[in-house]
């Protein structure tokens, strides 16, 4: 799980991999149609659709010359629950210090 995070996080920390994973919330794309929106070579394009395959955020397939993207929700759910938990956590925390920080406002010594 923790591996699988980490290829998640990792794979969705560069803006143009941002990028072709919000555009294909929309639908599957041809790797064509999704590199006409960005300003660099194929070969580098392909490195950043190979990452989001390694962290299986996306998977291809080929139909004659044309490969589609589709996007994969699973790792995705799984990076959504595992920031939940952090949110839950951090909150809680946060709100025994507030409430710390009340009482000594209230109760200096």
């Amino acid at each position: 799980m923790a591996n699988q995070l980490d290829s998640v996080f990792s794979a969705m920390a560069d803006p143009t991999r941002r990028a072709v994973i919000e555009r294909l919330l929309d639908g599957p794309a041809s790797v064509s149609d999704l590199h006409a929106t960005h300003d660099m070579a194929l070969p580098s394009f392909l490195k950043h659709i190979r990452k989001l395959e390694d962290a299986g955020l996306v998977t291809s397939q080929k139909t004659g010359r044309t490969r589609m993207i589709h996007i994969e929700a699973a790792p995705m759910r799984a990076a959504e629950d595992w920031l939940s938990r952090q949110r839950k956590l951090w909150e809680g925390r946060l709100d025994r210090l507030q409430a710390l920080a009340e009482t000594l406002e209230r109760n200096p010594q």
